[in-house]
């Protein structure tokens, strides 16, 4: 455990909360999906999914005993975990194995035939109902990555869930979920045209086709020069903020987008948000992430320190952005539930009504403000 003593609230770093909403890249990792949805185990690890998948199958009935037993052992030995998801994908969808591990090769592997195989059903029983299962904290991490979002930040994730999508909507913001099976609108958002899409590097379970397991999923992808380079571009000349992403490095996609194409990778400043626990083991994290161009920021001794810390980050951020932009210095307030929809304050003093605010702004065309009836619904007295 950590030595040093327990702190109110942590420092925001200066290199970071300067920063533009517009100048970052947030990378959302299985940390935060964890955290938003601790009880659902898929969510946890790569290996939480896999033992997710085989519980699945084995509901299904769509396993003998014996490679029940198999599948189960493999995994409590921790033997190759993308070996043992490969063989549990080929019994569930035999016929369609190299549609969902290497596209995209032609017109009929890229949508696959999905429909026919029991990998899609696993896919929506692991993920069935999270709306019901995610956490208070969680709401508030999801709506600090919206107010980033809004603001001009884009997003990518590990994660094969729609956590973020799904909060969204419950804000009345509409955010499109992409994997990299559809390279046209990945195009677009590595250019920045589709700011209010979310990236899904590994794919999203609502689009089974596009969910890659193993490594030869990406030669294919890897190999469109345009996408790859408007990608990296993006690690070269934006600010990459990690949340929960303690592994992502490592990741087999990662280090072909970025770590092995990206020259001078010192020179850049991204940010990784970690817990501290161990004072040694962080040092050392801290000291390799910088030859990549990575500060390892600590938001706290534990998980439950992190909605805090990045709403304090968001607020500092899109607060400065809204005076940079002219808006005679109106900056957000906030409501204390995550799912109230959105005011802004051009928009009190617009109607000259007091209400009290959530956390995302409509910018100047006021897109994403809910006006009219709902103000009504939200006066409160004295509150600006």
């Amino acid at each position: 455990m950590s030595s040093c003593p327990d702190l109110p609230h942590r420092k925001l770093l200066p290199s970071l909360k300067t920063k533009r909403a517009p100048e970052l890249v947030l990378v959302i990792g299985t940390g935060v999906s964890s955290a938003v949805a601790p009880q659902v185990p898929a969510l946890r690890s790569w290996k939480g999914l896999i033992q997710a998948l085989l519980d699945a199958a084995n509901d299904f009935d769509l396993l003998e005993e014996e490679e029940s037993r198999r599948f189960q052992k493999s995994l409590q030995e921790d033997k190759n975990l993308v070996h043992v998801a490969h063989d549990l994908i080929q019994k569930l969808s035999p016929a369609d194995l190299m549609d969902l591990l290497t596209w995209p090769l032609s017109p009929r592997q890229r949508t696959g035939n999905v429909r026919s195989t029991f990998f899609k059903d696993c896919l929506y029983e692991v993920f069935d109902d999270l709306e019901s299962k995610m956490e208070h904290a969680g709401k508030h991490l999801l709506r600090s990555v919206l107010q980033l979002m809004e603001s001009g930040a884009l997003v990518l994730t590990t994660n094969f869930d729609n956590l973020l999508e799904i909060y969204a909507a419950h804000q009345g913001t509409k955010l499109e979920s992409l994997d990299l099976t559809d390279e046209k609108k990945v195009l677009e958002w590595a250019q920045e045209k589709r700011r209010l899409s979310v990236l899904h590097i590994h794919g999203v379970y609502t689009n089974p086709s596009g969910i890659v397991l193993h490594p030869a999923g990406y030669q294919n992808v890897l190999r469109n020069t345009e996408v790859m380079r408007e990608i990296q571009k993006l690690y070269e000349t934006k600010s990459f903020v990690f949340l929960g992403c303690g592994r992502t490095v490592d990741d087999t996609t990662f280090q072909a987008l970025f770590l092995e194409a990206v020259k001078h990778k010192s020179d850049l400043e991204h940010f990784m948000l970690v817990r501290r626990e161990d004072v040694g083991e962080f040092k050392k994290l801290r000291d390799n992430m910088l030859d990549k161009g990575i500060k390892v920021i600590s938001y706290g001794n534990e998980y439950a320190d992190l909605p805090e810390y990045f709403e304090r980050l968001a607020n500092e951020i899109c607060t400065r952005d809204v005076v940079g932009n002219g808006w005679g210095g109106y900056g957000p307030l906030y409501t204390s539930d995550p799912w109230t929809p959105s005011i802004c304050r051009p928009c009190i003093t617009a109607f000259r009504t007091p209400v009290l605010l959530s956390v995302q702004l409509c910018r100047l065309n006021y897109s994403s403000c809910i006006q009219g009836p709902l103000i009504s619904m939200l006066e409160v007295p004295n509150q600006v």
